[in-house]
């Protein structure tokens, strides 16, 4: 019987890497973006035609915490998530104290609340088949702290928090959730960087380069096989950086 997985932030870099790859595994896919849906639902007949399987779509806004809750719900309907995976996320770069209260309100709710709002919906279903599989993107900024990015990484080190607890919360249902940490990836999240920023952050990174998505993918996947006994972790993935 196929998966049914579901991805939020799917029309990003890191997003559509992970829907290809389990399309790939010939899983069902219930993607969500915010607001590239036409790009989205062009994605998903290519999936849908190339590997046999059923795509389905929803635009679903993550900052309004309480409707995106609903609408998630709404787009579900009765349909058990066998994968989750949290991938929503905006970032925001400048001085913590430039920063406005809307704006820190705005990436606490898309990076952290939707994942409480996508949890909460497919959890239930999950304990009422007694297992499930809960992968959370996060990002080394989450362990280790970034200047001029302390909301982002505020959220992330959230997400490394709420990934540990829930688990311990999950297991007896055998249900298990964990994190992939990110370091430097090749998105447009990390356009705003010059060539020469770049580079010094080559120099920083043992393997020299920056990560690809679809290798942050993968490592999605593959943790997506892993035995349900494998619960509770951050698996970095930053070339040795961190």
């Amino acid at each position: 019987m196929r998966k049914n997985v579901l991805i939020t932030g799917a029309s990003g870099a890191i997003g559509s890497a992970t829907a290809l790859e389990f399309a790939k595994a010939g899983c069902n896919l219930f993607l969500v973006c915010n607001s590239r849906i036409n790009e989205l639902d062009e994605f998903a007949e290519k999936l849908s035609s190339s590997y046999d399987i059923e795509v389905f779509t929803a635009s679903i806004d993550f900052s309004d915490t309480s409707k995106s809750k609903d609408d998630l719900d709404d787009f579900l309907g009765q349909t058990t998530i066998d994968i989750l995976v949290n991938n929503a996320g905006i970032s925001y770069v400048g001085i913590f104290q430039d920063m406005s209260a809307s704006s820190w309100n705005n990436i606490v709710n898309v990076n952290l609340n939707s994942v409480y709002s996508t949890c909460s919906v497919v959890i239930p279903g999950m304990v009422r088949k007694q297992s499930g599989t809960i992968i959370n993107i996060s990002s080394v900024w989450g362990n280790v702290g970034a200047s001029c990015e302390v909301a982002y990484s505020a959220t992330k080190g959230g997400i490394n928090a709420f990934t540990k607890a829930l688990a311990k919360e999950l297991a007896i249902s055998g249900i298990s959730v964990n994190a992939v940490s990110p370091g430097l990836v090749d998105t447009p999240m990390n356009s705003h960087l010059s060539d020469e920023e770049l580079n010094e952050l080559y120099e920083e990174i043992p393997m020299g380069r920056a990560a690809t998505p679809g290798e942050i993918a993968k490592c999605i996947l593959k943790l997506s096989e892993m035995p349900a006994y494998v619960t509770g972790q951050i698996i970095t993935a930053d070339g040795g950086w961190t």
